[in-house]
């Protein structure tokens, strides 16, 4: 099962495993980072549109810890399941996206 995590819950998620990586894994398409976007502060942002994934997950390390991050939480859903089917055991997801991330965590993040 995937871990439900809000955005207001993701450094204590991060901090389960400190030996862990935390990255931030940004599955939207460029424009939507264009018209906002997340400051990696205490993880690293990874940017990769959910439909390049499977093609670009060698790019991710199994080792990390990885919250899945795209608009409302449903493309990251599937991305994390993706990463949970295939080897990558320290998966989340950003329950209700980066719509959330403004409304609940950073109000500077604009909303779309």
């Amino acid at each position: 099962m995937i871990d439900q995590i809000r955005p207001t819950e993701l450094a204590d998620w991060f901090a389960r495993n400190p030996n862990a990586r935390p990255v931030v894994l940004d599955v939207r398409e460029p424009w939507e980072l264009q018209t906002a976007s997340v400051a990696p502060m205490g993880f690293t942002l990874a940017t990769i549109p959910m439909n390049e994934i499977p093609a670009r997950v060698s790019e991710l390390d199994p080792g990390q810890r990885i919250a899945c991050l795209c608009h409302h939480g449903a493309r990251s859903q599937r991305v994390a399941a993706f990463l949970a089917q295939n080897g990558f055991d320290e998966v989340a997801n950003i329950a209700g996206g980066i719509d959330a991330w403004s409304a609940q965590h950073d109000p500077s993040v604009p909303r779309y």
